[in-house]
């Protein structure tokens, strides 16, 4: 269940090991493509191409079944999940082994008006959205004779100080920034980015020194960075924070966290207090060995720190998924011919992020690097990791298309509304 890092990776290991008549490997997901969430927000800036950061999966998992569905109900007791496909219509597919790769899901907070004016960035399709979003706001800003109406469609809030909320916010910065070279109307110091954090520091992935580097860099960009502060509204575009600062911004952009996929909750598999999968070292569901889990959705014990820690557990973060999912489809196929699997041991090497073009920050091996130097190792890392020679071919290609002949900067905002001038026309 899962067609993310871990359900990917773990069917490319299966089907690559196994024997054609000694399994049945099915993937279900409701996208028929695998998202290399990395490279989203060089999605979103313009500088790869969206259709090259997502893995098709029928096209890569050629001995897989895939089905395009939903899961909606995962009973253990009778071996069957219950799914719901794209026409609605729901049926329960048998399973002999399971392996649970659902991932997280956005978590929302009880704020007025988040459900109403956030956007979130963990698929292809909101990364798409938020590109053409921020264009058609400039567009809108330079034709606008309304002051305070300018000031709310230049204004840009992200709420979240983590990977994806930072790594968002820094290239669509530089895209906007770059853009406003062909707006007359515009200047750069015309826009406002503004990055709400709730805890004292952003990025805790790397060391804290980082982190305040990161926090220097984006405010000499111009961008207002409000750390151990709490969004208390949202209601029509109006931002209220708890310090009491009060802005319009018609451009939220929520990654404050993520949450296990909430159909474990309903599920007869062993959960621990944060709704994840209750693992062994082994990646197989406490007390079920015939349920595999990695990822998001799982609580794998953190071999590696276990001696200073021996409730440690494993980050949330690709690093480990796709490693785990190795390990899994190895331990899958061992227990299928009767061997032991093994334990799934990773010390963390560290983290590394864009923060535009030619700007980063890196902390690999204990090493820290920071500038055009991190930036590079961002792009290796990614690269290197990315699903099949086919898609690291194009990123690389788009990389230097865009470094050669500068990104695009058009907007498409028919894409968020394709039917409007349909329905204008129908209207008479």
């Amino acid at each position: 269940m899962g067609g993310g890092y871990v359900g990917l990776y773990t069917a490319l290991g299966l089907q690559r090991k196994l024997k054609g008549n000694e399994a049945s490997v099915t993937v279900i997901d409701p996208q028929p493509h695998m998202t290399y969430q990395p490279f989203l927000p060089e999605a979103a800036a313009g500088a790869i191409e969206p259709r090259h950061v997502v893995v098709p999966l029928r096209k890569t998992l050629k001995r897989c079944h895939v089905l395009t569905a939903r899961v909606t109900r995962i009973e253990h007791a009778t071996r069957t999940v219950e799914i719901e496909a794209p026409d609605g219509h729901h049926e329960r597919v048998e399973y002999d082994i399971l392996v649970v790769a659902l991932g997280s899901v956005a978590r929302l907070m009880p704020i007025p008006g988040l459900a109403e004016q956030g956007i979130s960035f963990k698929t292809i399709g909101e990364a798409i959205y938020l590109r053409n979003h921020v264009m058609a706001k400039l567009d809108a800003a330079a034709t606008t004779r309304d002051p305070e109406l300018r000031r709310k469609l230049l204004t840009f809030t992200f709420v979240g100080g983590g990977f994806a909320g930072i790594e968002a916010l820094a290239e669509l910065e530089d895209m906007a920034r770059f853009a406003t070279r062909y707006y007359n109307e515009l200047e750069p110091t015309d826009l406002r980015w503004v990055l709400v954090e709730a805890a004292g520091r952003i990025l805790p992935e790397v060391r804290e020194s980082l982190g305040v580097y990161t926090v220097l860099q984006l405010e000499k960009r111009g961008i207002e960075v409000y750390l151990s502060t709490l969004a208390k509204s949202f209601e029509n575009g109006h931002v209220v924070l708890s310090d009491g600062t009060e802005f319009d911004s018609d451009t939220i952009v929520w990654t404050a966290g993520v949450k296990s996929n909430p159909v474990l909750a309903t599920s007869d598999l062993p959960l621990d207090e944060r709704g994840r999968l209750k693992a062994t070292a082994t990646l197989q569901v406490d007390g079920m060995p015939d349920v595999w889990t990695a990822g998001d959705n799982a609580a794998v014990p953190d071999l590696s720190r276990i001696a200073e820690d021996p409730n440690a557990l494993c980050a949330p973060n690709a690093q480990h998924a796709v490693r785990q999912a190795n390990v899994m489809a190895a331990n899958i196929v061992a227990v299928l011919r009767d061997r032991q699997p093994k334990d799934y041991f990773h010390k963390n090497v560290g983290s590394v992020a864009s923060l535009g073009l030619h700007k980063g920050v890196a902390d690999v091996y204990n090493i820290k690097a920071k500038g055009f130097v991190a930036w590079g190792m961002h792009r290796g890392y990614h690269v290197a990791r990315v699903p099949t020679f086919n898609r690291k071919f194009r990123v690389v290609a788009d990389w230097l298309l865009s470094g050669l002949l500068r990104r695009e900067v058009i907007s498409m905002g028919q894409i968020n509304n394709p039917r409007a001038e349909f329905d204008r026309v129908s209207r008479g």
